[in-house]
């Protein structure tokens, strides 16, 4: 059965169950009205002193032990003008607080019986899961396993942050959407498979994407933060946010077979503060160049790898729930009953040391798969979290701070000039009219060539062309003479790898058209080639297919694979 429809008959059946109860209990309030109206018509006939001596007929349960009902039946029975009767009665009839008879429900102590059993949980731990708030930045193939274990341990809050929509492509690895879901919002999706999974969990949708103007305001509310998303200028802007507001980051990524995790900011101490944790900046204080960042969508990813990753972030966070978030405001209040163990935090405890952060990276085909390594401590000179940071509420609100710019666009790659570009209409048709014929090179990696090519193609993996240095060698090391520089062109000819050499033999006449999958890969290798000299001093044409197969497929063939 579908897990919406199954959702839909849950919540009909509760709501039945709620009325039924209600009508219960409608229906005894009823039978109580009645009997005091009996007894009311019954007092104006006899003097009230005489009815004071009749057994009484009060609910004992509604009086505090050992008072006497005497008085309240003599005023029900006529001792009092009759509106204040029917207030007595309305106050009377109230239900009385119950002091709660175990520190947790009882449908809990069912749910997490295995876990609270556990030393590193205990009552203690599972109350201060109840009492958390969790945010998860980016419903993916990390956000997904990462939620679905939290809101199953019983997280109190969670909230989910994420602005695109469900895609097929998504579903081998992003195990909280479904087939039938494919174009919904990631986040219904998410909530839709989580409120099945524990309807207990508070869920906080934020349908959008997470930007320096709405951070703040989303991050407030929560206690955790969960980095779940795949690109520089998010994890900057999460990192930069949990410091400002004192929040522990759980961050991972994943990439192909590996992924690696690390806790930033935990302890979460004010900037300047060298107890604190280190932050995504200390590590990382320049982003990578923007060309040599891979998404999954370019480099692909195995679905359990993510998955792991995801899991283990879920893992973390519950530990440092369960041990007790330390607060940038101070420790926490000592919370009731908790009886588990002394409370770390008390004013007894001894000062706790920094926490030493660490690289956890694991390699899905490695021996031994997980390797961990220590990291520095907090920058001294940290632009979020040092004593002279310029990271601010102020700057980060108004938007001068562009993530975007800092960490540079990758996509897509404007490396040629709209004369050295032509579209994959305009490809097709030349190909089809063409006498003298034409080179087409594919520089898409030879997984991808053998999952579907053009007839005709070659394949030299970009690389191959990327890792080719072709800058001619400095004058101030190596002095030009005759001798050298006769010498040169033989030396250059004898290294030069094998698809150069396939290049420079196919006919000078013929142009080169370099394709690749999305056409930012295509353009550098374009570049590349013509550094080679492939152009014959500029009589060969060297150019690349616009938007590379995903052009392809839009404007010439729509069967061309989509993966």
């Amino acid at each position: 059965m579908d897990g919406p429809v199954e959702a839909t008959i849950a919540s009909i059946r509760h709501e039945i169950s709620s009325c039924e109860r209600q009508l219960v209990h409608l229906r005894q309030k009823l039978a109580n009205a009645e009997a005091r109206a009996a007894k009311t018509a019954a007092a104006t006939q006899s003097p009230v002193l005489e009815n004071s001596s009749q057994p009484s007929y009060f609910p004992s349960t509604l009086l505090s032990d050992g008072q006497d009902s005497t008085f309240l039946n003599f005023a029900i029975d006529g001792g009092l003008p009759a509106e204040w009767q029917a207030e007595l009665s309305a106050v009377l009839e109230q239900p009385q607080p119950q002091k709660k008879k175990w520190p947790l429900n009882a449908d809990d102590y069912k749910r997490y019986g295995r876990q609270l059993i556990m030393p590193e949980i205990g009552l203690q731990g599972q109350r201060r899961l109840r009492d958390t708030a969790v945010l998860i930045v980016g419903m993916g193939g990390l956000g997904c396993p990462a939620a679905a274990y939290l809101a199953g341990a019983g997280i109190g809050t969670l909230g989910l942050v994420d602005g695109d929509s469900v895609e097929e492509s998504n579903l081998h690895r992003q195990i909280l959407h479904a087939t039938s879901r494919v174009g919904m919002s990631k986040v219904d999706s998410a909530m839709m498979y989580l409120k099945t999974l524990n309807p207990t969990v508070k869920y906080n949708p934020h349908k959008t994407q997470l930007a320096p103007s709405n951070a703040i305001g989303i991050f407030s509310n929560y206690d955790l933060v969960l980095d779940c998303t795949d690109t520089p200028a998010s994890r900057y802007l999460i990192s930069d946010t949990c410091v400002l507001l004192g929040k522990p980051l759980v961050s991972a990524s994943a990439l192909r077979t590996d992924g690696q995790l690390t806790i930033f900011n935990n302890p979460p101490l004010p900037p300047g503060d060298l107890m604190g944790g280190p932050c995504y900046r200390c590590i990382f204080p320049r982003p990578p160049p923007a060309e040599s960042v891979v998404s999954c969508g370019e480099g692909g990813v195995l679905g359990p790898v993510v998955g792991v990753m995801g899991v283990l972030q879920a893992l973390e966070a519950i530990k440092l729930i369960a041990a007790g978030i330390e607060s940038s405001q101070g420790p926490p209040a000592d919370t009731p009953m908790d009886i588990d163990r002394p409370t770390p935090n008390g004013s007894n405890s001894a000062p706790k040391k920094p926490n030493k952060a660490s690289l956890l990276i694991f390699s899905a085909y490695g021996n031994p798969q997980f390797r961990s390594f220590g990291l520095r401590s907090r920058k001294p000179r940290c632009a979020a979290c040092s004593a002279e940071a310029t990271v601010t509420r102020e700057a980060l609100s108004s938007g001068s701070m562009d993530y975007v710019q800092f960490c540079g666009a990758s996509s897509p790659v404007n490396a040629l000039s709209p004369d050295e570009r032509i579209s994959a209409r305009e490809y097709h048709q030349a190909a089809n009219s063409e006498s003298n014929g034409h080179v087409l090179v594919d520089v898409r990696d030879k997984i991808q060539f053998e999952l579907a090519h053009l007839d005709g193609s070659i394949n030299i993996p970009f690389s191959d062309i990327e890792r080719l240095n072709v800058q001619a060698p400095s004058a101030a090391n190596t002095p030009v003479t005759p001798e050298s520089s006769a010498s040169t062109p033989s030396a250059q000819e004898e290294t030069q790898p094998d698809w150069v050499k396939q290049l420079q033999q196919t006919p000078s006449d013929q142009p080169i058209i370099v394709t690749c999958r999305l056409g930012n890969d295509s353009q550098i290798a374009v570049k590349k080639m013509k550094a080679l000299g492939l152009d014959k001093g500029g009589s060969r044409a060297i150019v690349d297919i616009r938007g590379g197969f995903k052009a392809w497929r839009k404007d010439v063939d729509p069967d061309f694979p989509d993966y």
